[in-house]
């Protein structure tokens, strides 16, 4: 049980509220620094993330999220479930924690010098330790969860891919089955695997993908996009092949179907129909009587995945529908038989097309189009119950705000 925090101790972090909204990202920054002096601590991060600058920004942001809210960390739920769902995908363990207490109290030092006091100082390390038992607690209750199923495991697990099948120009899928002959744990449609791998320039290279299929006791499926410049990307689809091994952690992620009587519509944009099909897949096993919509949109019928296994759900399932938009159509792309719509998702379409007013939305895909469509749905009056969306990579500001 956490111990609560200090008045004190509340009120002088609240204090620091105005320099964290200044020189955040410089205290994130300074701590990774700090943290990466120590290679096996900076072998448990997606070092892609920290060369873009996405998880320093994203860093930020929670570490002032956490002193607005310090007296009321209630607000918070759904930041600690993220966080600790990541740490199940990296493999990070309550050994790490002081290494994080450490650099995060010198690089507010560093940062902010003199004010940074010693009492500031002892206030932030009870601040943190506060946060890393709620995390820590959290976490091991999904390890316990994940370890108590047939097929459960902790930690790194080896996979042989079983199959390689190019599902479009630029999106192939690999068929996972665990080395050792077991079973495989059960996901929640919508969770991802955490991988590492060696690429002949990078060692311990970590990266998360979707689980591209429903739960079956077996296997998993993934199925990744070829990126541009795309390290990891680039040597899945080029270098790794039937036979080949990868090692991978338990399902996570907070973004998941959750089961409800109101109709359900899933919106996706290019790479991020892996999550939904998964989705589909189970409504179509599970849910014979739930209202769907699998609303997609692609570049075109060149890089548009899975088309045909989605309309085959669908009309198994009889209370389905599919909407496909592409932006760019090919020359060998027909309006009605390839591709629904010319364009993009947007909300006066989703208004005229889908139950608006009663559905769930779940949503996948970059974050240009994840920033339309959210922003659209809470515009438009959705309320934020209804909407469920997963981000690639570290939150982006706009939409965790």
């Amino acid at each position: 049980m956490t111990t609560p925090l200090s008045n004190k101790t509340i009120i002088l972090v609240k204090a620091t509220v105005p320099a964290l909204a200044e020189h955040g990202a410089a205290i994130t920054a300074a701590m990774y620094a700090r943290l990466f002096r120590d290679e096996p601590i900076r072998a448990l991060f997606n070092q892609a993330n920290q060369e873009s600058g996405a998880q320093v920004k994203a860093l930020a942001g929670a570490v002032l999220a956490y002193a607005k809210n310090i007296d009321n960390l209630g607000v918070l739920g759904a930041a600690v479930e993220r966080i600790a769902q990541k740490h199940i995908g990296y493999n990070i363990l309550p050994e790490h924690y002081p290494y994080v207490a450490t650099a995060l109290l010198g690089a507010i030092e560093e940062v902010l010098g003199d004010v940074a006091t010693d009492e500031i100082l002892a206030a932030w390390g009870e601040a943190y330790w506060a946060l890393a038992n709620i995390l820590m607690g959290r976490e091991a209750g999904i390890r316990h969860e994940i370890e108590s199923q047939d097929g459960g495991w902790s930690g790194w697990r080896a996979f042989v891919v079983e199959k390689k099948i190019r599902e479009s120009a630029v999106i192939t899928s690999f068929v996972l089955r665990p080395q050792d002959g077991g079973k495989v744990a059960a996901h929640k449609p919508g969770q991802y695997l955490t991988f590492t791998f060696d690429t002949p320039t990078d060692k311990g290279v970590k990266r998360n993908y979707s689980i591209s299929q429903a739960s079956n006791g077996e296997t998993y499926r993934i199925s990744v996009k070829r990126e541009t410049n795309g390290l990891a990307s680039g040597h899945l689809h080029d270098a790794i092949q039937v036979g080949d091994v990868l090692m991978a952690t338990p399902p996570a992620g907070d973004f998941h179907f959750k089961p409800a009587a109101r109709p359900v519509v899933l919106l996706s944009g290019g790479v991020g129909l892996t999550p939904m099909v998964a989705m589909l897949e189970t409504i179509a096993a599970d849910h014979p009587e739930l209202e769907a919509h699998f609303v997609h949109g692609a570049l075109n019928g060149d890089t548009h995945a899975m088309a045909d296994q989605v309309k085959a759900l669908a009309a198994a399932h009889g209370h389905a529908k599919v909407a496909t938009f592409y932006s760019e159509p090919g020359a060998a792309d027909v309006l009605g038989q390839t591709h629904d719509v010319e364009g993009f998702v947007s909300i006066d379409w989703l208004k005229a097309e889908t139950p608006f007013d009663t559905a769930d939305f779940y949503l996948c895909g970059p974050k240009p189009f994840l920033r339309v469509l959210v922003q659209g749905l809470v515009a438009a009056g959705v309320e934020a119950d209804r909407i469920h969306y997963e981000f690639f990579g570290p939150a982006d500001e706009a939409l965790a705000a």
